[in-house]
């Protein structure tokens, strides 16, 4: 008598051993605030000790770049996501994990803002998992969109996605970009089935394509001055300003 497959159990207990694996075998990337401060073409009339930017997660400055009055450039950095779980905690897909991340003008003048965001997964080697296997969408960040955010959809990846704050970001003025990060619970829907056959008797055996792989999200958080803004923005980003930010001063 053949045995009656019962799927459901078995894809349960490889589910929940899978969730386990996506921690276990993971490593959580991360970048240091690529800070584009002004535009070469423009410096002529902004004071340059006064111009700033920092990235918080948490309210702890993950990334920051801040021209002091000596000349230089004071730039810190941390790791993204190193508190995203708590001691022994699993990674459950479909959960939201707190992800707060500020953008704070650090200067003394106001700067327009926007923030590029990159999402990627690599295999056990450390290697880049092409769009086709595991698609970065899969790693939810949650934008504040209703927090004065616009996207850029004409600079859209599968990787990447930009964002513009609508309006100058004042002086000494922070404001909120994200509130959670997921991953997508349809992950756990993503496996390959192989049948072995012994006499009369078959075996299921699921293998999550995810298995092993890392999850990797990455915050550039760059500023411009307002000093001649039309210009500015079109010299340092590559586009028109009035495309990207709806609230538009200090020309």
């Amino acid at each position: 008598m053949k045995k009656k497959k019962n799927r459901f159990p078995k894809k349960t207990a490889l589910l929940l051993g899978a969730a386990a694996l996506l921690l276990l075998g993971s490593t959580v990337g991360s970048t240091r605030a690529a800070l584009t401060y002004y535009s070469e073409n423009y410096v002529a009339g902004v004071e340059m000790s006064s111009i700033g930017i920092t990235l918080l997660e948490n309210d702890k400055t993950v990334g920051a770049r801040n021209y002091d009055k000596n000349g230089e450039w004071m730039v810190t950095g941390g790791e993204l996501l190193g508190e995203l779980l708590k001691d022994g905690e699993l990674l459950v897909p479909g959960k939201h994990y707190d992800e707060q991340l500020e953008v704070r003008n650090s200067g003394n003048i106001d700067s327009y803002v926007r923030v590029i965001v990159t999402k990627s997964w690599t295999d056990k080697e450390g290697n880049e998992v092409p769009v086709t296997t595991l698609d970065p969408k899969l790693i939810d960040l949650h934008v504040l969109e209703n927090n004065g955010w616009t996207e850029d959809t004409s600079a859209r990846t599968a990787e990447r996605s930009i964002w513009y704050l609508n309006g100058a970001l004042k002086a000494g003025e922070s404001v909120d970009f994200a509130d959670y990060l997921s991953i997508d619970p349809a992950i756990r829907d993503m496996m390959t089935e192989s049948v072995e056959e012994r006499g009369a008797v078959k075996t299921y055996t699921y293998t999550y394509d995810y298995d092993g792989y890392s999850f990797r999200v990455g915050i550039s958080a760059e500023a411009v001055q307002t000093h001649n803004a039309a210009d500015a923005v079109k010299s340092a980003w590559g586009v028109d300003i009035s495309d990207v930010i709806t609230n538009v001063s200090g020309n």
